[in-house]
């Protein structure tokens, strides 16, 4: 009996030193609270790939709050305003009767250039929608036929501030005809204007740009200051400080105006009233 006792005292002895190294080694993880709380809270950190940086080496990496870069901006076809006219006339005022000078350009420093059009503006409606935006100083010589009420395309523009001038009554060629003849032509026309916008003009574009010694001394005696020829602007031309721009009209005008706008902004030159200069 003493023998089987010490025998299964011996099993127990051995099982229970099996056990617990059984239970040593399952328990060879930490159980310390601290650690743990540190596992769970790395276990919760999200790792982000860091974003690929673009453009030229050593360039700041751009926000990710920046708006995205929009259209380039397209230079507003507004001109600069022009110099204070105030100093600027060119001529003094003559007395009634005197021959005007012909001009053909402003002599100025100025980077100034002058929009001048003949009564075949009206034939582009949306024109006057142009110079309103842009608050554009343009100079327009008229005849007789266009002058009435019944053409308000250049009411609008005379509200506008556009300088109505003299472009004779029908239009003729002046060199063809007497002083008699170029003198109703001329004073008639003043007349006309002067019955319909308020005030008689100071400049006369003579037809074609054709005059001959009657067409002077005529202007004079109706009161005209300066004949005004111009320059008839065509694609390519190089500007100048002075020129006064005798723009080709017709159904497009508008767009042929922009064109010539954006050629006045890049030549680093603006537009001003001739009548200020004249």
């Amino acid at each position: 009996m003493t023998t089987v006792r010490a025998s299964a005292a011996g099993v127990r002895r051995a099982v229970a030193c099996a056990l617990a190294a059984a239970l040593l080694t399952g328990c060879a993880q930490s159980v310390d609270p601290i650690e743990r709380l540190g596992r769970k809270a790395a276990q919760k950190v999200r790792h982000h790939p860091r974003p690929a940086v673009t453009g030229a080496p050593g360039a700041p990496a751009a926000s990710p709050h920046a708006p995205a870069p929009g259209p380039a901006s397209v230079p507003s076809l507004r001109p600069a305003p022009a110099p204070r006219p105030a100093a600027h006339r060119v001529f003094a005022p003559r007395a009634r009767g005197a021959v005007p000078p012909v001009v053909t350009r402003v002599p100025t420093r100025d980077r100034v250039v002058f929009l001048t059009f003949d009564d075949d503006a009206g034939k582009d409606p949306r024109f006057v929608g142009l110079v309103r935006d842009l608050r554009l100083p343009v100079s327009v010589f008229l005849t007789h036929s266009v002058a009435g009420p019944g053409h308000d395309h250049f009411g609008q523009l005379r509200a506008l501030g556009a300088g109505v001038e003299n472009h004779t009554l029908t239009h003729p060629l002046l060199p063809g005809l007497g002083y008699v003849q170029q003198h109703a032509e001329i004073c008639g026309q003043q007349t006309r204007l002067k019955g319909r916008f308020g005030t008689a003009p100071h400049l006369l574009r003579p037809p074609y740009g054709a005059y001959d010694a009657n067409t002077l001394r005529a202007a004079g005696a109706c009161g005209i200051e300066a004949i005004v020829v111009g320059h008839a602007y065509a694609e390519g031309d190089r500007l100048r400080p002075g020129d006064i721009l005798h723009t080709p009209a017709g159904a497009r005008l508008t767009e042929t105006t922009k064109h010539l706008l954006h050629r006045i902004h890049t030549q680093h030159l603006t537009v001003a009233h001739l009548e200020t200069y004249l």
